[in-house]
């Protein structure tokens, strides 16, 4: 499945790892946000809500989330890039 495939199914959670007031500033109208930092505390979470799209500003701190959760065995995790990536992806 592609990353646009993906993106529309279903099935995929999307998330945004930007900070909370980024976040409220505009997002994907399905995201939920989980900043950054909160990844590691969180992923017993994230591992139920695979598989999951994640989104950041410009794609770099969805690239670490997606390298940091992968370490941590999850391996349906792929990075959208930035929001307005995903937001655009998105079929209305």
């Amino acid at each position: 499945m592609n990353l646009t495939d993906l993106i529309n199914s279903k099935e995929v959670t999307i998330v945004d790892v930007r900070t909370i007031p980024e976040f409220d500033g505009g997002s994907v109208a399905k995201a939920i946000n989980i900043p950054l930092d909160q990844v590691p505390e969180r992923v017993e979470e994230l591992k139920a809500m695979q598989p999951m799209v994640m989104c950041c500003a410009a794609g770099i701190r969805s690239g670490q989330a997606v390298n940091y959760l992968n370490q941590m065995g999850l391996k349906e995790v792929y990075n959208g890039g930035s929001w307005q990536q995903v937001h655009q992806t998105l079929k209305k």
